[in-house]
């Protein structure tokens, strides 16, 4: 058996639930990218993605951003949370109908699009209030990736 070096670290973990069944879809491709962004983004906390559907969706936005309506994506990092894990970015939550309606280049590349956003957001970036700093991260990472 081959001994690792100890100073390696693990991969953080990556969870990904498809909650919805209204828009056909096998998010393997999905976990895949998150993997690799992961990388990229040099994360060394784990974070889960949840697919839901539009009236789902509309239950969160309404609880936690005060509007009742459908969004895309919602991103609750666990940075203000001391009981949750060190090791834990957050949850992201991405509207599979949402996605569908707005994909203009696919249904896959629009969930990636919608996944490296939420991301961003679990790591602390905002675009209300960067100056645009996140959104040329964003911009930047999804040319690199063919997004």
């Amino acid at each position: 058996m081959e001994k690792r070096p100890v100073s390696q670290k693990e991969n953080p973990a990556i969870n990904l639930f498809n909650r919805q069944r209204k828009v056909k879809l096998e998010p393997v491709f999905l976990k895949a990218f998150l993997e690799k962004l992961s990388v990229r983004l040099k994360l060394e906390k784990g974070f889960s993605v949840v697919i839901v559907s539009n009236d789902r969706m509309r239950v969160f936005n309404k609880k936690y951003a005060g509007k009742d309506y459908p969004t895309d994506v919602l991103s609750f990092p666990c940075t203000d949370d001391p009981d949750m894990d060190e090791g834990y970015l957050g949850d992201i939550i991405i509207s599979a109908e949402k996605a569908a309606l707005q994909a203009v280049n696919g249904l896959e590349n629009e969930l990636k699009i919608l996944a490296l956003h939420g991301l961003l957001h679990l790591m602390g970036y905002d675009h209300e209030t960067d100056k645009g700093r996140m959104k040329r991260l964003e911009n930047k990472i999804r040319r690199d990736l063919g997004l």
